[in-house]
């Protein structure tokens, strides 16, 4: 089935399903890079550039309170692909559950698959951003992308 190709990551903390929820939505706190406009309500819009490597718009279509946000991409620009538009279209899901006394949250990016160039690149940078930032942010309240990108002197982006 196509859909398993999706990237996706997941992990579980010791907050809760609302404390996860605020972080994620909190994207500056964990997505390095401009973000313009506002990130925390259902139909926001904003628009996220890191230098010259990547432009994207995403739009929010879904925003339950401690469960599911998702972004509709509706517009993309990736310098470093041939097709700089293959974000165009594609959705990001974050999707949270209660797991005993834990709280799981899932990232999918649909439509993110290998058969498109920037797969490796991206699903790289995404584990990154969610497994390492927003994690952090939600476990200590500090996400520090850029922190984090010149600690280890590899530079990471999206």
């Amino acid at each position: 089935m196509m859909s398993d190709q999706n990237y996706t990551t997941s992990f579980t903390v010791d907050q809760t399903p609302e404390d996860v929820f605020a972080a994620i939505n909190n994207v500056r706190g964990w997505w390095s890079g401009e973000i313009e406009g506002s990130t925390d309500k259902l139909g926001d819009e904003f628009t996220y550039r890191y230098e010259e490597a990547h432009r994207s718009t995403h739009k929010i279509t879904e925003f339950v309170p401690g469960k599911k946000v998702v972004w509709h991409t509706t517009d993309s620009h990736i310098n470093f692909v041939k097709d700089k538009t293959e974000w165009k279209g594609t959705d990001i899901v974050f999707e949270i559950a209660r797991k005993g006394n834990q709280t799981e949250l899932r990232f999918t990016h649909i439509g993110l698959v290998p058969a498109i160039q920037c797969y490796g690149d991206c699903s790289g940078a995404w584990g990154f951003y969610i497994n390492e930032c927003l994690h952090s942010l939600i476990t200590t309240g500090k996400g520090q992308p850029e922190e984090k990108e010149k600690g280890d002197g590899e530079k990471v982006s999206l």
